[in-house]
């Protein structure tokens, strides 16, 4: 579990870079896209039990706006991949916790 939420701070970070890179010249933009981002990599940072099912919550929004900007703007298509995959990331690996409690073996 551990390593898990190592990953999703991974790609929490990766997408908040992303983003500031994506938007640099776009200040709202940043504040949209980049602001969320370093906050839920905060909460996760802090082990906040929640933050890790915001963190995949915000991630299925995120990767809408990956599948919409890679159909509509080829000159941001690259950019809106990488959006895209870290979005998978953060969903499977905030996820990864839950999904082996849940599945994990009882002892009879």
């Amino acid at each position: 579990m551990k390593r898990a939420r190592h990953v999703l701070m991974g790609a929490l970070a990766a997408l908040c870079v992303l983003y500031l890179f994506w938007f640099q010249h776009k200040p709202a933009a940043l504040v949209i896209f980049a602001l969320p981002v370093a906050l839920l990599l905060l909460g996760v940072a802090l082990k906040r039990r929640t933050a890790g099912f915001w963190s995949a919550l915000f991630a299925l929004l995120w990767f809408s706006h990956g599948v919409m900007v890679a159909w509509t703007r080829a000159p941001e298509r690259g950019m809106a991949w990488i959006e895209l995959l870290l979005a998978v990331v953060v969903v499977f690996s905030a996820s990864l916790p839950g999904m082996q409690s849940r599945f994990a073996k009882r002892p009879d």
